[in-house]
């Protein structure tokens, strides 16, 4: 099945969503990476405010590359490059991230690795192909606004508008089912095979 969601996303959104169908996301999502996921679960323990919003978000996983245009009321920033980075590197962190907002969608590469229990009846991880940045910065029709440069442009949060980013599919659904788990352990048992 093809699936066209406006963000924010409610629950009702994503549930139908399953295992392997086709996802293109319009509005607006936000990157994260390592150091915004840290910051983000810092910032949940000692009890402060987040300044965007994480209610039915979409957060992207992704170090986009920008350039500034402009100066004063009129500078601006323009993406030049995308892409996804590769998701297992925030599987630890995303339990206690989704534990704690209502983040709907994960956008990334090559899937999560102990997330899918932490996802189930809350969250769904869509997959988007890499190597395809130039795509990406195509469908991205604006940059609302960036928190946290200190982090650096590619750990910093960017709010990005989007229009049918995609296509994306859905690799762990609301019902736990984790088609990068499945595939992992097909080829651990066609390794172990091998080995007889």
């Amino acid at each position: 099945m093809e699936y066209h969601l406006q963000t924010p996303l409610k629950i009702d959104d994503i549930e139908k969503l399953n295992a392997g169908d086709i996802v293109y996301i319009s509005g607006e999502i936000l990157t994260a990476r390592d150091e915004a996921h840290a910051r983000i679960l810092e910032m949940k323990e000692k009890g402060e405010e987040l300044p965007f919003s994480l209610e039915g978000a979409v957060v992207y996983h992704c170090g986009p590359l920008m350039q500034k245009n402009g100066k004063g009321v009129r500078e601006e920033w323009k993406v030049v490059s995308a892409g996804p980075t590769t998701s297992g590197r925030m599987s630890k962190m995303t339990p206690p991230l989704l534990k704690a907002h209502n983040v709907r969608a994960i956008i990334g590469k090559g899937g999560m690795k102990n997330v899918s229990e932490s996802m189930t009846d809350r969250c769904v991880y869509l997959a988007y192909t890499g190597g395809c940045a130039a795509l990406a910065a195509e469908l991205i029709k604006e940059v609302k606004t960036v928190h946290w440069l200190d982090l650096g442009m590619p750990e910093a949060v960017w709010v990005l508008r989007v229009e049918k980013f995609g296509p994306l599919i859905v690799g762990i659904d609301t019902k736990g089912k984790d088609i990068f788990a499945e595939v992992r352990e097909k080829a651990e048992k066609v390794l172990e095979e091998m080995k007889k």
